[in-house]
């Protein structure tokens, strides 16, 4: 049960970026849309980068470990966009120095890493979400509001997939030349393929409206990629595709998949929820602040009425508001651990070659 900050409350909310690659960049924007809010700081293991991304975004100061930050500055919340292996460690160092904490997806690197964070975070009384970035989307939270309401009746079978095809495009780059791209490709790298990469969001798309899920059956699959299966000092070990099949806690089915591969598509998400009384559904490419929706009469038709959403507050938004009026965060920590804890058991699943439970 999600829980209200008893921290302080402050008027102005000073944020401090931990990490400053590619996505930091992103949450400077998000953060700078938020009134309420002012980014004081930067820190990155590589010094020089810190000063040069703060120099560019107009922050005042920069540091290079969060040990550093922690000491040398004060700030009320951190933002962890750090490498996924480093996630945990960080926002433990800042929940247990009082501070607020938002952190990138995913969570952790194992559901036991996720509890041990989800339980710093419930015991700090501070503020603390996952970046599940898609929840910003209208159309996600229109649709969880028709999954609510009951309009689909019992829900029986549900389709999600996130299709990428960065591996064949080179719309946002050669991937071959980009440590950026290449460490999201070796496992050495802290790496978990393209289901911790984007899988970790399709699955938080398919169950925060639909429910949690109670089985998986997954099939990951790396497929070679260079001579050797090597770029420098990176293996191309991480698996590239993903498949999913899934029964949710309310009874229904789903498939839900993710990859690398798909041609002519840049970065969709889809879902498609059936219920005994109707369906809905998101596709990204049409649209993020609408919908699709087939029930009641209209099953008939069939006739599909496109729903239009009032935009959303970012989670950015959100993570701002809750630390200056106390209201409840999501999602939180408890729900980022319980997704990673899907994670931990698909690759179970593909390890073992069977149905695991949640």
């Amino acid at each position: 049960m999600p829980t209200s900050p008893t921290h302080p409350r402050p008027r102005t909310v000073r944020v401090a970026l931990i990490g400053t690659g590619g996505m930091a960049n992103e949450h400077v924007k998000l953060f700078r849309a938020v009134p309420g809010c002012r980014l004081v700081a930067a820190a990155d293991v590589d010094r020089e980068r810190a000063r040069e991304f703060a120099r560019r975004h107009d922050i005042s100061e920069s540091f290079d470990s969060a040990e550093e930050l922690l000491a040398g500055c004060d700030f009320d919340a951190a933002s962890i966009v750090a490498p996924d292996a480093a996630h945990a460690t960080l926002s433990i160092l800042c929940l247990k120095a009082g501070k607020h904490v938002l952190c990138e997806k995913p969570l952790a690197t194992s559901h036991a890493e996720a509890r041990q964070m989800a339980a710093v975070a419930r015991r700090s009384g501070t503020v603390a979400m996952v970046n599940f970035s898609y929840r910003n989307w209208s159309a996600l939270q229109g649709v969880a509001s028709v999954v609510a309401s009951g309009r689909l009746g019992e829900l029986r079978h549900v389709e999600a997939s996130y299709l990428q095809s960065w591996l064949v495009s080179r719309i946002w780059g050669d991937w071959r030349t980009g440590p950026a791209w290449l460490w999201r490709l070796s496992t050495q790298h802290g790496s978990l393929g393209v289901l911790g990469d984007v899988g970790v969001h399709i699955l938080d798309f398919a169950t925060y409206p639909a429910g949690p899920l109670r089985s998986v059956h997954c099939r990951l699959k790396t497929f070679s990629k260079a001579p050797g299966d090597r770029i420098g000092e990176y293996r191309l070990d991480a698996n590239d595709s993903a498949v999913i099949t899934a029964e949710f806690a309310n009874g229904a089915l789903g498939t839900i998949h993710t990859t690398r591969w798909a041609c002519g598509h840049v970065n969709r998400l889809y879902l498609k929820i059936s219920g005994s009384l109707g369906t809905v559904e998101i596709d990204s490419e049409r649209a993020t602040d609408s919908y699709r929706i087939c029930a009641g009469r209209d099953v008939h038709g069939p006739r599909w009425r496109e729903v239009r959403v009032k935009p959303t507050p970012t989670n950015h938004a959100r993570f701002i508001r809750s630390i200056r009026t106390g209201a409840i965060a999501q999602p939180d920590f408890a729900q980022g651990a319980a997704i990673q804890r899907v994670l931990d058991a698909c690759f179970e699943s593909d390890a073992r070659g069977t149905t695991v439970r949640v």
